[in-house]
């Protein structure tokens, strides 16, 4: 399975970050540990939302659809 995730920052709920894995729990873990440019400076991380989807190319495709205007607005009403 491969995983569309939404993590929240646990110290400001403004800051979130959309990612895709195959391994939540160590992706998860990997952000947390600092691993990533991205989200090491608001650290600790909070799982807040994941869609698991059988074919890597669509994970990806929902990924980046998250990561646009329209999908960042979609993730904020609904997710």
């Amino acid at each position: 399975m491969h995983y569309v995730y939404i993590i929240e920052s646990e110290k400001d709920s403004k800051h979130w970050y959309v990612g895709v894995t195959s391994d939540l729990e160590k992706r998860l873990a990997e952000h947390n540990a600092g691993d990533s440019f991205h989200t090491n400076k608001f650290r600790p991380w909070i799982l807040k939302t994941c869609i698991a989807f059988h074919d890597r190319q669509r994970a990806e495709d929902f990924e980046r659809y998250l990561k646009t205007q329209s999908g960042r607005a979609f993730t904020k009403k609904h997710l």
